[in-house]
């Protein structure tokens, strides 16, 4: 893939939702002057690309952090959303998400006015539908209700947004990915590091799930996030034979693989899990120090490690996915220095451990959807058909046939678990656990070590800094600061 290069250091207004209703123009080009072609549209577009990869890389905490998944690793300080201690003064801001937000209103308000509407801008703007969508899809699972913003923010006499209910927010999703369905030149892809016909399939599948387990939908909702995902599948992407290379950074865009965010050394790497890798100074005694995926310097830390609660996961001994996923370092003795990530493995280019983690960052791929597909038949009560769909990852991972109890309630646990040892470090488990939770299949409570006894709403708080910008916001349920 070309490097992606932003524009948005010099074209329009780069606006965070802190000064939503502090506007000022930052450049000195001009809507009317900007949007006037093609390359104006597709340039843009690569700019929101870079920006949904900067934030994607830097929340992965809104995602992971909160769930089990992680304990405390040889350095660093975890935070206060792993400690399950949360207020208005430490919260996340979701500044970076509305910002993403003005770009994709920009690109769905002016691309259609560029001449000529070419194929390749019909597919910027589907593009800017779904990632907007997307964009909304990840507040909902972290504050909950949440501001509609559909325009960009253009001058500073726009009115104070209000909380949406979630329902609401979810509706508007829900019509932004069937828009963009409508819009994309092509049902297949182009790129797997853009958006295309098949993620915004993805997106709808997994959108629908969350509908009707958090948001009290229907049984509609399974039948059409069935549908949705089947749609991906029939898209040419396939399942690998080996887990391990779906990971590989010499298999990029590889047949899994749905939509992932570019990372290479040249132009960007420090994938988020780097977060549990080694540094060299700590496993130079371990006696598989050739197997961890360490660096030198400054571009590893281990600032969590592998949870008990993922490392025991892998009920069976042939689970290939566990040496694939995490790796402990052994010292002369049989001594336990530490446990590390090893999914995402990054790159030795000079063979002296100095790894760059330019592994891309992938939002989904082919195991997921058949996943969503176990997941709706199981809430469906269609319980054979589940596990037929379920036995597909187990397949692959050489973890034998499923033998459980068949029940709705121990299926659905049982997809909950395989989500996990399929999906661990890909920013899938905090909203699983609450997806799963209101869905009646775990209490969460019980699941997160540091929610056992704890009372603490499961959707963040906003910042009151935010707040105090814009009094028309209520804080999030279940906080009284």
């Amino acid at each position: 893939m070309k490097k992606i290069i932003t524009i948005f250091s010099i074209v329009l207004l780069s606006v965070g939702c802190n000064e939503l209703l502090d506007v000022k123009v930052t450049s000195y080009i001009t809507n009317d002057s900007y949007w006037q072609g093609e390359g104006d549209v597709t340039g843009y577009m690569n700019g929101i690309y870079v920006d949904l990869r900067d934030q994607m890389n830097a929340t992965y905490g809104h995602r992971e952090e909160r769930s089990d998944a992680f304990v405390a690793g040889l350095e660093g300080s975890v935070s206060n959303a792993w400690a399950q201690n949360l207020t208005d003064a430490n919260a996340p801001s979701w500044g970076s998400y509305y910002t993403l937000n003005h770009h994709c209103n920009l690109v769905i308000k002016y691309g259609p006015t560029t001449e000529p509407n070419t194929a390749n801008v019909k597919r910027a703007v589907a593009s800017a539908y779904v990632l907007r969508a997307y964009n909304y899809f990840m507040l909902i699972r972290i504050w909950g209700d949440v501001p509609i913003v559909l325009e960009p923010t253009e001058s500073n006499s726009i009115p104070l947004p209000v909380r949406a209910p979630a329902a609401d927010v979810m509706t508007q999703i829900l019509n932004d990915i069937e828009e963009a369905i409508k819009l994309f030149p092509e049902n297949g892809y182009v790129d797997k590091n853009t958006v295309s016909k098949p993620v915004a399939y993805a997106l709808k599948a997994d959108a629908l799930l969350w509908k009707n387990k958090v948001l009290g939908g229907t049984n509609q909702d399974l039948l059409d996030a069935i549908d949705a995902a089947d749609q991906v599948l029939a898209s040419g992407v396939n399942l690998l034979p080996n887990f391990a290379d779906v990971f590989s950074v010499d298999n990029k865009k590889n047949e899994e693989i749905i939509f992932a965010l570019y990372f290479g050394r040249e132009e960007k790497s420090d994938h988020y899990g780097s977060r549990l890798k080694p540094r060299d100074i700590f496993v130079n005694t371990a006696q598989n120090k050739n197997n961890l995926a360490y660096a030198v310097q400054t571009r590893a830390r281990s600032v969590y490690a592998p949870s008990d609660a993922i490392k025991n996961i892998y009920t069976s001994a042939n689970d290939v996915r566990k040496a694939a996923s995490v790796i402990t370092a052994i010292d002369a003795s049989s001594n336990v220095i530490g446990s590390f990530d090893n999914k995402f493995r990054g790159k030795d280019y000079d063979g002296a451990g100095d790894r760059y983690y330019e592994d891309d960052l992938i939002i989904y791929r082919a195991a997921e959807m058949i996943l969503f597909k176990a997941e709706a038949l199981a809430a469906l009560d269609r319980i054979p058909e589940a596990i037929v769909e379920l036995q597909k990852i187990r397949d692959r991972a050489h973890s034998g046939t499923y033998t459980g109890a068949t029940d709705k309630r121990s299926v659905e646990r049982e997809i909950l678990d395989e989500r996990f040892r399929e999906l661990w470090l890909e920013q899938r488990r905090w909203p699983d656990l609450v997806r799963f939770h209101y869905g009646n299949t775990i209490n969460v409570y019980n699941e997160v070590p540091n929610l056992v006894g704890k009372t603490i709403p499961l959707f963040y708080p906003i910042l009151q800094t935010e707040i105090n910008l814009n009094p028309n916001l209520d804080q999030t349920t279940g906080y009284n600061f």
